[in-house]
């Protein structure tokens, strides 16, 4: 368990909790949320005995074992592998021992370091260390290379996989998206939903907050506030506590004024006066409720340029990627075709790893064509945000001189306001962008952007470092933007919110993608199932050309080819049956939920939503019947032709 009782905290002027109380029991999934600097990193160090309360207390259960990602990874020589097995720090222990003895002879040391390496499951730790790797987006080659050849945001991947490795039964994850794409992240939603102990996570990640989290603790006016349930249970408990304490509020100012009006009127009456005194009392004794608001400074817009063109830009049998210095390419991206035209919005969904930065900086014309052309239309205004570019902010200036060295002519008034709804109001235009944290320097990267309105915007991962409220506002803004988007985020609230189409970027190509997020979701997953069934198939091909004459190999290679290939659409057809089951099983199951309130039975009013749901009800089993023996005589045909094509 985990208690903070009547805490408050102060960092250096500023407050951030007064007398707070908060109680989460083991097991809970809890996400920290609030505006940044509400104090939630602080939260953490409170926990982790880092910081001391300046009143109140904090309890915790004894003896639990606290895993917490550190922000900031060195460039090590060790490999990443070993790197996150470092993490187990009883189990290096147990194997230094164990090295020891042996070198000492003892082996009565030896046998019982063997058992205790056995009771820490120490002998299957580095597979489960390599999965967690591969699961945050890294090749299997790259499991031995040091950790200093990757930049900062594959380390901090590396760190992520070593606090998940830790034995663990307290887990502090404070912003663990911020440099994953979404195919990560999805492994790591699942990872996280599996965790079998107490989880506190920091995210401004609705969706990943959604799928992980059973509570919220919100940071409220420095206080801490347990909601029950996962993000979305939260807006809609707190909109609903926000409106009663809006009634609440005017009900109140009502009858404040009716008090007012009453003494006003009566208090040189000597025959009215101690009734006067009373009320007097009584609007003293009333104690003041705050009249809700919206918490979010950020309001802004995106304006467009004046002038497009039709199209906007076009790549034409576009080969994408990076020449080398000695004259040698690598290619990522082959026959690209696409064609922009103004008022599109596209989402970028593929694999990491596979294109889609390479694809906006071709877009950008920052990264040269290895072939075909690019052709941009006579009035093409691009406007290009991605994490790069806040390291090319001039530490030394502050964001009034970004913009005005960008319009010499413009008012400062105008400047002012425009940086006002970026979150820069006030005399913070200019403050120095050298002290800004991640998220300012974001709020200032993206409003340069939109200082110079574009008629293109390119976006790779816009939202790494922004608040919820902050990306609420980029959500807003971007669905009124007029011009054209192309998107790369692993923010799914955005990607639904904003874009009407999706390109998928794999396999070397980019093509447009017939489905929605979850359609994507059941790609990759039957993506990866594919590549470890063609693994499984390639190991035991291996195994039995182990005892075959070298002679026989290459045909018996040739011939594990043709079956492959003969199979191949056998083995489509069956995936996208099951593909689709899961789809209408999930629909189903929320059907099903819905027939099981009672009210839908008992509320004359709801009776046309009763048959409605009904009636789905029975649509979707009926498809699911379909489905099911279309999966079955699939799988059927599959088996008879594998036994067919062996025998």
């Amino acid at each position: 368990m985990i208690a903070l009782r009547q805490v408050s905290l102060q960092r250096g002027t500023q407050a951030l909790l007064e007398g707070a109380d908060l109680t989460l029991h083991a097991g809970h999934k809890a996400g920290i949320v609030g505006p940044n600097g509400a104090g939630k990193s602080s939260l953490f160090k409170l926990l982790l005995g880092e910081l001391a309360p300046d009143r109140g207390e904090v309890e915790m259960s004894g003896g639990q074992r606290i895993a917490h990602m550190a922000q900031e990874v060195e460039a090590l020589e060790r490999s990443l592998l070993d790197h996150v097995l470092d993490g187990h720090a009883e189990l290096r222990r147990a194997e230094a021992a164990l090295a020891a003895a042996r070198e000492a002879g003892d082996d009565h040391r030896e046998a019982e370091l063997h058992g205790v390496i056995e009771a820490l499951d120490g002998y299957s730790a580095p597979a489960r260390a390599a999965q967690l790797l591969v699961g945050l987006g890294f090749d299997q080659a790259d499991l031995a290379r040091p950790l200093s050849a990757f930049s900062g945001g594959w380390r901090m991947r590396v760190n992520l996989a070593r606090t998940l490795f830790m034995p663990s039964d307290l887990l502090l994850l404070d912003e663990p998206t911020n440099h994953l794409d979404l195919d990560a992240l999805l492994w790591l939603e699942q990872w996280l939903t599996r965790y079998p102990g107490t989880l506190l996570l920091i995210s401004h990640d609705r969706d990943f907050l959604d799928a992980v989290c059973d509570h919220i603790v919100h940071f409220d006016r420095r206080r801490l506030v347990l909601y029950r349930g996962n993000y979305s249970t939260f807006e809609r408990t707190r909109a609903e506590k926000l409106a009663l304490q809006q009634a609440e509020a005017a009900k109140q100012q009502a009858r404040r004024e009716e008090i007012e009006r009453f003494v006003a009127r009566f208090r040189a009456k000597a025959t009215k006066a101690r009734a006067a005194q009373s009320r007097l009392k009584m609007l003293e004794r009333m104690g003041d409720i705050a009249v809700a608001h919206a918490d979010s400074s950020f309001h802004f817009t995106l304006p467009a340029a004046d002038k497009t063109s039709h199209p906007l830009l076009v790549l034409d049998e576009a080969r994408l990627g990076y020449r080398h210095a000695d004259g040698g390419e690598t290619v990522q991206l082959d026959d690209v075709r696409v064609t922009l035209q103004p008022g599109s919005r596209i989402g970028l969904l593929g694999p990491n790893g596979a294109g889609k930065s390479t694809l906006i900086k071709s877009l950008t014309g920052e990264l040269p064509l290895l072939a075909g052309k690019r052709v941009p239309g006579e009035h093409l205004a691009i406007g290009y945000f991605a994490q790069h570019q806040l390291e090319g902010l001039d530490l030394a200036s502050t964001p009034f001189m970004h913009v005005q060295r960008l319009s010499p002519t413009a008012s400062d008034q105008a400047i002012r306001n425009f940086l006002g709804g970026f979150g820069f109001p006030g005399d913070d235009v200019f403050g120095e962008v050298g002290r800004f944290s991640g998220g300012e320097k974001a709020r200032l990267a993206l409003a340069l952007v939109a200082w110079q309105k574009p008629n293109l915007l390119l976006l790779d991962e816009p939202t790494n470092h922004l608040d919820l409220e902050m990306r609420e506002a980029l959500t807003e803004a971007l669905a009124a933007f007029e011009g054209t988007v192309i998107l790369v985020s692993h923010d799914r609230h955005l990607l639904r919110a904003t874009v009407d189409e999706f390109w998928r970027v794999a396999d070397h190509r980019v093509e447009p993608f017939d489905g929605d997020l979850e359609d994507y979701r059941a790609w990759l997953k039957a993506r990866l199932e594919g590549a470890r069934r063609e693994a499984r198939d390639d190991k035991a091909e291996r195994q039995a050309e182990q005892g075959a004459p070298k002679e026989d190999r290459k045909a018996s290679r040739r011939a594990a080819a043709e079956l492959r290939e003969k199979l191949r659409p056998l083995k489509k057809r069956r995936d996208r049956a099951e593909q689709a089951m899961e789809r209408i099983q999930a629909e189903l199951t929320e059907v099903e939920e819905a027939l099981g309130e009672a009210e839908l039975y008992t509320d004359p009013a709801r009776k046309e939503a009763l048959t409605a749901t009904l009636a789905r009800q029975g649509e979707l089993k009926s498809r699911l019947d379909d489905l099911e023996a279309e999966w079955l005589a699939a799988e059927e045909e599959l088996e008879a032709r594998e036994a067919e094509l062996g025998s």
